[in-house]
């Protein structure tokens, strides 16, 4: 009879993500996480086979957790889309702070990785689609909350500032819509 596990995979998910918040993408090593969890080198390839593979199973992780953030989306206008994302954007901004924004930098450097993430941000505009006033703007006001996530990861957020604009992209599309 083998000895019984003491670590999970989400537990070593979670130790990844906080070597990645405490210490920065660049820190997240095999070795690294192996020492944190107080497991061999093995026992963390058990579950990762290499650093890519932790790497992308920390980044759907996160992805999995925003998706169930937003919600069923189905039904929403594209003004309520949009809303509901910049909530959960100020909502998720622990998990989304600029050093686990540099890790997703590094995720998207594989092809397949790059592949899925076009294809998460495909099916976002597939459901803002159409060519009403509505659903442009809608377009215009996720891609500039986008465009603040990947600001954000400049370091524009040192002093808060990211919330206020924001509420600045909120307004534009109150405005709008």
């Amino acid at each position: 009879m083998g000895r019984k596990p003491t670590i999970t995979r989400e537990g070593l998910l979670e130790i990844a993500e906080a070597i990645v918040r405490n210490d920065g993408a660049a820190s997240l090593t095999v070795d690294a996480l192996a020492r944190a969890a107080g497991i061999s080198k093995g026992g963390v390839q058990y579950s990762f086979a290499s650093k890519d593979d932790l790497v992308r199973a920390l980044v759907r992780r996160w992805t999995y957790r925003f998706d169930e953030m937003l919600g069923a989306m189905d039904d929403a206008s594209p003004g309520d889309l949009v809303r509901r994302y910049i909530k959960v954007m100020r909502s998720s901004q622990a998990a989304m702070n600029a050093k686990m924004a540099g890790l997703m930098i590094a995720y998207i450097r594989n092809p397949q990785n790059l592949e899925e993430t076009r294809q998460w941000y495909r099916s976002m505009f597939e459901r803002l689609g159409g060519e009403t006033k509505d659903a442009q703007a809608a377009r215009v006001a996720l891609l500039a909350v986008e465009g603040l996530f990947l600001l954000r990861i400049a370091g524009i957020d040192e002093d808060g500032e990211w919330s206020g604009f924001l509420d600045d992209v909120e307004s534009v599309i109150d405005r709008l819509l």
